[in-house]
């Protein structure tokens, strides 16, 4: 029997490396002195390729200091090559910090693919000022862009933040406010709310007043054309809340997970009516060391938040697993992922619920590392794609931008399997 056993177990780790790579470099910054990139984002499209996008800083800081151009690259074979870099020409910055100039740059992309149709969506941050140094008369744009051939070309840039987020947030209590900032990764496609011809979009972001900072969800039935303020916009979700990602918990209700010093705050919408958008949000819930949840020791960092329907190997049990990446520390090192088995609804009832007894985790990197974001492939695997300091460190401003393939199987130690 410990033949067959360890036969078992070799050929589970043959099959694993035949489709998973330990790392590509998609983004390089080879030296400080280069042009550094910041900022992942990546999308499965219907066809399965993966597009992978991130900032090319050549004013070295976030935007709103200057040029910024994005940067493509796509995978046909699931993560294993990547085409050469791709500058649309929409998606290149000229630096100017004229007021009202939005064309300085473009930085901090959340990015979709739509599952029934070639078409994607790129939100990001766009012109200037710094978001610290944004006021109510003049402060940062949010840029709109669209694909129809699943990302190899991209259309002219719209600015839509005035009408979206700067107009309507002005009405209610936290307005008017002086900045905003999209949540960077993933636009949430929702697996489950379809008004019209689209799945709808969520898109979480943080805005600034005189008061602070407070956290947002914003929501589109068309496909990005036009989006509402998630439960109005008198009631953030977490007021004084940093960079937030969002995720559908396997209910239906939108989870809300918040950057925070030391881990992430927790929050969930009730829908009362899900076609109409209609519900309420809870009261968020801080997840860290001292409640077994998501450690960041040392550190604040923005990461993805994701559900995967899994099984359990140990007995058949089919549930859901929720994963949170972020850097273990201590500072900004050591990315990983920390992963929460949602067996029975009680495991995910209340933001507490969430925040607390963590299941496990699994390192991915061993150096200095920051920001992170995932992707679902096509072959039920993760497309892990981070910044770290493979090469340097950041004083030139910036990081390389690195892919991993990880399996629900080598992240939970062969605890849990993916299941569609």
């Amino acid at each position: 029997m410990k033949i067959v056993g360890r036969f078992l177990f070799l050929a589970f780790l043959l099959s694993q490396t035949a489709f998973l790579r330990a790392q590509y470099e998609i983004f390089t910054t080879p030296t400080k002195e280069a042009i550094p990139y910041r900022i992942p984002a990546i999308a499965t499209t219907r066809s399965g390729d993966l597009v992978a996008v991130s900032d090319y800083r050549y004013c070295r800081f976030d935007i709103g200091a200057g040029r910024i151009d994005l940067h493509f690259r796509r995978s046909h074979d699931g993560g294993l090559t990547w085409g050469d870099v791709y500058v649309p020409p929409t998606m290149q910055g000229d630096g100017d910090l004229t007021p009202g100039h939005q064309e300085a740059g473009y930085g901090d992309v959340a990015l979709v693919a739509d599952r029934k149709s070639k078409r994607m969506l790129v939100l990001c941050c766009s012109g200037g000022p710094l978001f610290g140094q944004s006021t109510e008369a003049r402060h940062q744009g949010m840029a709109r862009f669209y694909s129809e051939d699943g990302g190899l070309t991209w259309g002219k840039p719209e600015y839509i933040g005035e009408e979206t987020i700067y107009q309507p947030l002005a009405q209610g209590k936290y307005g008017p406010i002086r900045a905003w900032f999209v949540g960077s990764g993933r636009i949430l496609q929702s697996r489950t709310v379809r008004v019209g011809r689209y799945y709808r979009l969520y898109c979480a972001g943080v805005s600034r007043n005189a008061g602070g900072n407070a956290n947002w969800v914003i929501y589109s039935d068309d496909f990005g054309q036009t989006w509402n303020v998630l439960g109005g916009c008198d009631a953030s979700p977490v007021p004084g809340g940093d960079e937030p990602k969002c995720e559908e918990l396997p209910d239906g209700r939108l989870l809300l997970s918040s950057r925070a010093w030391g881990g992430r705050y927790y929050n969930i919408f009730t829908f009362t009516n899900a076609k109409r958008a209609e519900g309420s949000w809870d009261t968020a819930a801080f997840s860290g060391k001292d409640n077994d949840g998501v450690w960041a020791e040392q550190n604040s960092c923005n990461g993805e938040v994701m559900v995967l329907p899994v099984t359990r190997v140990r007995d058949n049990k089919k549930m859901y697993l929720l994963l949170q990446s972020l850097p273990f520390g201590p500072g900004r090192s050591n990315v990983g992922i920390y992963y929460k088995e949602l067996a029975q609804p009680s495991d995910y009832a209340t933001p507490k619920d969430v925040a607390r007894d963590w299941t496990g985790r699994y390192q991915v990197s061993t150096l200095g590392s920051a920001y992170s974001t995932m992707t679902l492939q096509r072959n039920r695997t993760l497309g892990f794609f981070y910044e770290e300091e493979t090469h340097c460190g950041t004083q030139g401003g910036g990081y390389t931008m690195v892919y991993r393939n990880l399996s629900i199987e080598q992240i939970t130690e062969g605890r849990y399997r993916p299941r569609k």
